[in-house]
């Protein structure tokens, strides 16, 4: 198994074999904790003009989205999991944009499969690469606005990766890194009103869901779905 750790919209583009966009702070974090709360699909794009498009055709869905980290005006959510997560979502359909980890699947276009990174998922998609074991993982951390490499997606690349080679890694020495480093935007207490605290221990709860999120292919769009992969996991926070 050849696996790559790629970086930024360039490196989603030269994504090969099974890819896997990786957007900690928030995008893929927040995506599972939206399939947690009942969602039937997510509907990933790259533009808002795509996002609002879709709404006029399937008036019920449920927009979800930033820009610069803040709620898209008229959308019915931002991308925070703290303000999803006493949602019920049962059965629905959510659109979703964001500047990094849409962008990323958006721009993947040369790769076999397409499946979400995060933390909270972590072992969930270990274990889906092991049972694929397919010739060629591409680990593509999208960073900030897919244009500046961030520490939380790399570290994800590295762990996913160390993982599959049954290399240790050390995921509390990583966290602490990330309180003062790349992750410090999210405690801090100016951003709190799109980006609230518990935003961090939330994108940082490692392995408490037990599934991956893949990108199917309709005629007229891409959805993220999810598989449920067996493990043990703990409660989410």
């Amino acid at each position: 198994m050849d696996i790559e750790i790629l970086q930024l919209t360039e490196g989603a583009m030269k994504a090969r074999g099974l890819t896997v966009v990786i957007d900690v702070f928030r995008a893929f974090s927040t995506a599972c904790y939206i399939f947690a709360a009942g969602a039937e699909k997510i509907i990933p794009v790259e533009h808002v003009e795509e996002a609002f498009n879709l709404k006029k055709i399937f008036p019920e869905v449920v927009m979800l989205g930033e820009r610069l980290e803040r709620k898209v005006p008229g959308f019915d959510f931002g991308n925070s999991p703290s303000h999803i997560m006493n949602q019920d979502f049962s059965g629905k359909t959510i659109v979703m944009t964001t500047s990094s980890g849409t962008k990323g699947i958006a721009n993947a276009t040369g790769a076999d499969e397409i499946i979400t990174g995060s933390f909270v998922n972590a072992e969930a998609i270990v274990r889906y690469i092991r049972q694929k074991n397919p010739g060629v993982v591409s680990l593509v951390c999208m960073g900030y606005e897919g244009r500046y490499p961030t520490q939380e997606d790399t570290f994800l690349a590295e762990y996913v990766r160390a993982k599959l080679l049954k290399i240790e890694t050390d995921f509390d020495a990583m966290k602490e890194i990330l309180r003062t480093g790349d992750g410090a935007r999210l405690l801090d207490p100016a951003n709190h009103e799109w980006s609230p605290s518990s935003d961090f221990e939330l994108c940082l709860d490692p392995n408490c869901f037990d599934f991956i999120l893949k990108i199917e292919k309709g005629e007229k769009f891409k959805w993220l779905r999810k598989i449920v992969i067996e493990q043990p996991v703990h409660s989410c926070k």
